[in-house]
């Protein structure tokens, strides 16, 4: 008896994640679809206040919810999700997020618990630093303080860089990006280790960028893509699809141009940070090969 009871439990549980992971089914139901976005994530993805937010990979999702609208039939209302580097993937995996729009690295850790679309930007993780600091490589940690954001892989990598071997420093943790930013703005950090675009943005958007300076060799090479959950195929050929659409039409290039060479809101900053070359190959040829496929490009 008790057997068969753990075994109709189990099939239940295998159903609702089942039903769970149709995202295109949940979305006719409901009308509704929901985007994981992030309060200060460059020009990925930020918040304007209230319950605007806007981004480069804001912008995509955006489009892909347009797609996903075609093939339900129906008008979608997009609810926005703040999300954070700690609960991110768990609300995706547990249906409160459908589309994470945010900065996450696509990995083989993550890949166990979520799928990733093909990758719409490649990160550089460096530091950032008060231009006064006389920090310019990682040998200059030695005795300094290093902040970085709860959640986030940055300082392990750090770490396991070969040119940090031997070089002792401390750690301090911000709840999120804009936090760690003020770590160092406040003195109580000489350095933030984060993705590049990141600090780029958060420099841009300073009260005085020229404070601020990025530094330091590149620590790794990510490729940055939207999330959703595992085994949502339906989802991700739409997502995939629409990126494929952008990049033909020259859609994506432009998109990128108003958020990383153009005057980017509220204040009217500019990251100025040029596409790569790793990520004109990756649109050129779309993938989802997770960070470890781009460790040799280091």
């Amino acid at each position: 008896m008790k057997k068969s009871l753990l075994v109709a439990a189990l099939l239940v549980a295998v159903g609702a994640a089942q039903a769970q992971s149709d995202t295109l089914k949940k979305a006719k139901d409901t009308g509704t679809i929901t985007l994981g976005v992030r309060e200060s994530s460059g020009v990925l993805s930020y918040t304007l206040g209230g319950s605007k937010y806007v981004g480069y990979h804001v912008a995509i999702c955006e489009k892909a919810v347009e797609a996903v609208e075609k093939a339900v039939g129906r008008r979608l209302e997009i609810k926005y999700q703040p999300v954070t580097s700690q609960n991110r993937i768990p609300l995706v995996q547990n249906g409160t997020v459908d589309l994470e729009c945010g900065s996450t690295t696509n990995n083989l850790a993550r890949q166990k618990d979520v799928a990733f679309a093909n990758t719409t930007f490649v990160e550089q993780v460096r530091m950032a630093a008060k231009a006064s600091s006389g920090i310019n490589s990682v040998a200059d940690l030695k005795g300094k303080t290093v902040a970085t954001t709860t959640g986030t892989t940055s300082v392990q990598t750090l770490r396991r860089h070969k040119r940090a071997e031997g070089v002792d420093f401390k750690e301090v943790f911000g709840k999120d990006h804009a936090d760690s930013f003020l770590l160092v703005d406040s003195g109580r950090a000489d350095v933030f280790v984060m993705d590049s675009s990141l600090l780029a943005g958060l420099i841009a958007r300073s009260k005085n960028p020229a404070d601020f300076k990025i530094v330091g060799e590149p620590l790794s090479v990510e490729p940055i893509a939207i999330m959703m959950r595992k085994e949502d195929e339906g989802l991700r050929k739409i997502v995939n699809q629409t990126i494929g659409d952008m990049v033909k039409s020259g859609e994506i290039y432009k998109l990128y141009d108003k958020w990383f060479m153009q005057p980017t809101p509220p204040t009217g900053a500019v990251v100025n940070l040029p596409m790569s070359d790793l990520l004109k190959e990756a649109l050129k040829s779309p993938n989802s090969k997770p960070a470890e496929e781009y460790a040799k490009k280091v």
